[in-house]
C-alpha cells in the first residue's frame, strides 16, 4: 500500500527518496525481526495460535500509523504492523509441510503467494480510487477492520495443532538453528534471497510504483492503476506457477534447474527497462515481474531440503534472509537516488543509478 500512497504521504509529511525506502522497509525490518523466534514458536504451539496473536500487534501498529502526525509515528507504526503481520507466510507454510504431501509444497506455496498478491491487488487502485473518499487514514481505519475479521475465520476455520506434532517438531529444538544455518544448500539460497527475491519484493511493493510517476511520467492513479495490472498479472501467474510446478517436477525440472534456466531472463528484462528508463511503461515492470517468478521457488526448495522436524526453523530462516533484503534494497535504492540526486543529476539518471547497482547485486548472487 505504500506504492500507491507514496505521492500522498510524500505531500503530506515532506518525505525524499530515503524516507520513503525507509518507510516501506520499516514494515518488513519488523517482519524480518520475528522470523527466528518464530520458527520456534510455529513448531511449538501452530500457525493457528501464533497467527492470531501477532495479528493483535498489526491491528495497534494500524491504529498508530492512521493518527501519525511526524515520520517516527509512521516508521513505528509500519514495524509494529511487519511484526503484527509476521507470521502470516511463515504460519501456513510451516502448516503445509507439515499438512501435505511433498510434491504439493511448491504449489501451496505459489498459491499461497496469489492469496498474497489479491492483498497487494487491493492496495492499488482500490485503493487510489477510496482516497478521495475517505482519505488515508479512514483507509486504515478499514484495514484495523478487516485485520479483526482475519483473527476470526482464523479461530473459526484453521487446523488445530496436534501434541504429537509439536512434540516432534521440538526434538532438540537449541541445536536446530544451528543445522539449517550450517546446511550448505542453505547458504547457496542466501544471496538470491537477500537481492533477487527480495528485490522483486522491493520493486514490485514500492518503487514500480515511484518509477511510474518519477521516471515515465505517470499521474498517481495511471501509477496506481499500472501497479493493479502487475498484482493482477502476478495473481494468475502464482496460480499457474502452482499448477504447473508438480508436473514440472516430475520431469525432472528441479527449483534449482528452473531458477537457473529462467532468472537470467529477469536481468535482460531490468537492462531494458534501465536503458529506455523514460519510455518504459507498467508492462515493462508486468514482465520483469513475470520472469522473475521463477525465484520464488527458493522457498519450498529450502523447506524440502529438511526434515519436517525443521520445517518451521528453515523457512523462518530463509524468511530472515529475505525480508531482510527487501529491507536493504528498498532503503538502498531510495538512499542512492537522494544521493545522485543532490550530486546534481535527474531524477530520470539517480532512478538509472540506483537500479544498475540493484542489477549488478543480483548478477553478483
Amino acid at each position: 500500500i505504500t506504492a500507491t500512497l507514496s505521492p500522498v504521504l510524500t505531500d503530506e509529511f515532506s518525505l525524499n527518496a530515503s524516507n520513503l525506502g525507509l518507510l516501506a522497509g520499516g514494515y518488513f525490518f519488523g517482519f524480518a525481526a520475528m522470523q527466528i523466534p518464530l520458527g520456534f514458536m510455529l513448531d511449538r504451539f501452530g500457525p493457528k495460535k501464533i497467527v492470531t496473536t501477532f495479528l493483535l500487534v498489526a491491528i495497534v501498529g494500524i491504529f498508530v500509523f492512521m493518527t501519525a502526525q511526524s515520520f517516527s509515528s509512521l516508521l513505528v507504526a509500519r514495524i509494529l504492523i511487519g511484526i503484527g503481520v509476521s507470521a502470516c507466510l511463515m504460519g501456513p507454510l510451516t502448516g503445509y509441510r507439515i499438512w501435505l504431501d511433498d510434491q504439493y509444497q511448491q504449489r501451496a506455496n505459489s498459491w499461497m503467494l496469489m492469496i498474497g498478491s489479491l492483498g497487494m491487488l487491493t492496495s492499488t487502485l482500490p485503493v487510489q480510487l477510496l482516497l478521495p473518499l475517505y482519505g488515508w487514514r479512514g483507509i486504515f481505519a478499514g484495514l484495523a477492520l478487516l485485520t479483526v475479521l482475519c483473527i476470526i475465520l482464523i479461530l473459526i476455520v484453521s487446523p488445530q495443532w496436534s501434541k504429537v506434532e509439536t512434540i516432534n517438531n521440538n526434538i532438540k529444538s537449541t541445536n536446530s538453528f544451528l543445522e539449517v544455518w550450517n546446511n550448505k544448500y542453505f547458504h547457496s539460497f542466501i544471496p538470491l534471497g537477500l537481492f533477487n527475491y527480495g528485490g522483486l519484493f522491493a520493486i514490485q511493493t514500492l518503487w514500480a510504483g515511484p518509477w511510474l510517476i518519477n521516471v515515465s511520467g505517470y499521474t498517481p492513479l495511471q501509477s496506481a492503476t499500472g501497479l493493479f495490472w502487475i498484482n493482477f498479472v502476478m495473481l494468475f501467474a502464482y496460480l499457474f506457477w502452482g499448477y504447473i510446478n508438480p508436473k514440472l517436477l516430475k520431469l525432472g525440472y528441479t527449483a534449482n534447474k528452473l531458477i537457473i534456466y529462467l532468472a537470467p531472463i529477469s536481468f535482460l528484462v531490468l537492462i531494458k527497462i534501465i536503458i529506455f528508463a523514460e519510455a518504459t511503461t507498467y508492462v515493462d515492470w508486468i514482465v520483469f515481474v513475470l520472469s522473475s517468478i521463477v525465484i520464488t521457488l527458493a522457498q519450498p526448495a529450502v523447506g524440502l531440503a529438511f526434515p519436517t522436524r525443521l520445517a518451521g526453523k528453515a523457512l523462518t530462516s530463509f524468511n530472515f534472509i529475505l525480508f531482510v533484503g527487501i529491507f536493504i534494497v528498498q532503503w538502498m535504492i531510495g538512499l542512492i537516488i537522494d544521493f545522485v540526486s543532490d550530486k546534481g543529476y535527474s531524477i530520470v539518471v539517480a532512478y538509472q543509478v540506483a537500479f544498475s547497482i540493484f542489477l549488478g547485486l543480483c548478477l553478483i548472487s
